[in-house]
């Protein structure tokens, strides 16, 4: 079993469709009010353009958790 974690953040852009960023394992103990301060920052920067397309508002963020289970099948 392997979990992994990721922070995801999304964003609409200035074409009104939402973009997503993730941060693979984030800090156990962040914050809403850390996750939100660097949401703002991102969009005050303006450091990302996904196809173009400026980042104008901030729709939400959530910690996604997976527990991925892998077989080794062996065929033949």
């Amino acid at each position: 079993m392997e979990l992994n974690k990721k922070l995801i953040m999304t964003f609409k852009n200035n074409d009104d469709k939402k973009i997503s960023l993730s941060v693979e394992d984030p800090r156990d103990d962040i914050t809403e009010e850390e996750i939100k301060s660097v949401m703002e920052l991102i969009l005050a920067k303006n450091i990302f353009a996904p196809n173009g397309m400026d980042l104008v508002a901030v729709v939400e963020a959530k910690v996604v958790v997976t527990d991925t289970t892998p077989y080794d099948l062996v065929i033949g």
